[in-house]
């Protein structure tokens, strides 16, 4: 599309941050539509369709047992382990030269079973709740029946006659493709220039068709889009405009406050919680910043994070142009290590929640990520890929505005959770890689 620099002259005189924006500087974007609760308005989704999606996990908790023996010990529910992380915290002290007041806890969806990243919520939610739909029209289950019926020869047959395409930079299509190949569908995965090798290998051991392309996300989901509504019994996951998906994500909430709870963590006026989610297309990050605020209303505070060289939702929700804008338009490149985050344009489906929900976006250089996720394996002994580390440099950076004390909070009695979003499938050698690069960045 491309906008004229007149209009780029515009947006810079109106909103100081743009210039370092297009200077790939790191900025903090404190968001002026944040609403309280009681004023949030048109959410494209209301908490009673988030308690009906964790209803849908629910049914298929033997299905996932039965398929996936690594689900037994959570009696087939798709969750991951909240932790707190106080060596982390010294450490990141240590490297920004400033103390972090209250207690930092990682989320631990790089090890989620079966697909290791945060996508296994969105992408096997929608998938399931497809499968559901098309079985239960056929009547071949009712929800009265044990859904240990989706692992049989019958429903495979069944499934292997219906597509499924997705668009993806990586972790979506891996847990897009799992998911459907186990259940019997012919599924394509639609993969662009910044997916690593690994990730499509992995794909075509499973039997799922892998396209690729040499263009960025937007270019996947719009061919592969095309290309599966074309066929007959096509079903196409959407990224940029999924209810599904986003529904998918928001059940995260739920389990949070359980472990929070369980671990006495408290979250009121007094103790507020921020969430610091790594961002790439805004689906995941907004589906659990919704579900985040129905929750805990105003006490919680979800922060985005982005990469300087792909920030797509904070150029969209600071315009107001959503996803009409794209970061190629203004010229910035969408190259980034971090795979998962390399994302040019917002999703038109989440935008107009996170315009309401969320406190802010921070953008971090794809350097930083290294010593982040170096720092984060000798702490605490957790592997991540470099987008998931993004979410470290969000309290000290947003510690550093004035957010805290326009908002009546007291720091030292804050929570601070860091969303990990993927890791536990990466190859060992990926891994090492990702290693010895964070260290040279420390100088050891």
């Amino acid at each position: 599309m491309g906008f004229t620099k007149q209009e780029i002259r515009k947006w810079t005189d109106e909103h100081p941050l743009m210039e370092d924006l297009l200077d790939l500087k790191p900025v903090v974007w404190l968001n002026p539509k944040r609403r309280d609760m009681g004023h949030v308005q048109g959410l494209p989704v209301t908490i009673d369709d988030l308690e009906e999606a964790e209803q849908l996990w629910l049914r298929f908790a033997p299905y996932l047992m039965k398929v996936f023996p690594e689900t037994t010990e959570t009696g087939g529910i798709i969750e991951s382990e909240l932790q707190e992380a106080g060596r982390m915290q010294k450490q990141l002290e240590a490297y920004y030269g400033e103390q972090l007041p209250g207690k930092l806890y990682v989320k631990c969806d790089n090890e989620l079973p079966v697909a290791g990243s945060v996508k296994a919520r969105g992408g096997f939610f929608e998938v399931l709740r497809y499968a559901e739909t098309l079985a239960l029209e056929e009547g071949l289950v009712t929800r009265k029946d044990s859904y240990e019926w989706f692992a049989t020869e019958e429903a495979k047959t069944f499934f292997g006659g219906h597509s499924v395409g997705v668009g993806s930079t990586g972790n979506l299509g891996l847990s897009i493709g799992i998911i459907s190949a186990e259940l019997g569908f012919k599924v394509s995965v639609y993969m662009s220039a910044d997916a690593k090798e690994w990730k499509k290998e992995l794909l075509r051991k499973k039997g799922v068709r892998v396209v690729e392309f040499s263009g960025d996300f937007s270019e996947a989901v719009t061919a592969g889009r095309e290309e599966t509504l074309r066929l007959p019994n096509g079903y196409f996951v959407d990224d940029e405009k999924s209810r599904e998906l986003f529904l998918g994500y928001s059940v995260a909430a739920l389990r949070l406050k359980q472990q929070l709870e369980q671990q006495e963590v408290q979250v009121d006026e007094e103790h507020p919680l921020f969430v610091y989610l790594p961002c790439g297309v805004g689906g995941a990050p907004g589906g659990i910043a919704f579900g985040l605020r129905h929750m805990f209303g105003d006490h919680v505070h979800p922060v985005f994070i982005e990469p300087t060289h792909s920030p797509a939702v904070l150029l969209g929700l600071m315009t107001g142009l959503k996803s009409g804008i794209s970061v190629q338009d203004i010229g910035i490149d969408n190259r980034t290590e971090a795979d998962g985050l390399a994302v040019g344009r917002a999703s038109s489906f989440a935008s107009a929640s996170s315009e309401q929900l969320i406190s802010g976006i921070a953008t971090v250089e794809d350097e930083e990520l290294f010593p982040l996720l170096a720092m984060l394996k000798d702490s605490e002994g957790i592997k991540v890929e470099p987008s998931a580390a993004a979410g470290f440099a969000g309290p000290f950076m947003m510690a550093a505005t004035n957010y805290a004390e326009e908002h009546g909070i007291d720091p030292g009695k804050a929570a601070h959770i860091v969303w990990l979003t993927g890791g536990a499938l990466v190859p060992e050698e990926e891994t090492a890689d990702f290693y010895a690069r964070g260290l040279e960045k420390l100088g050891q």
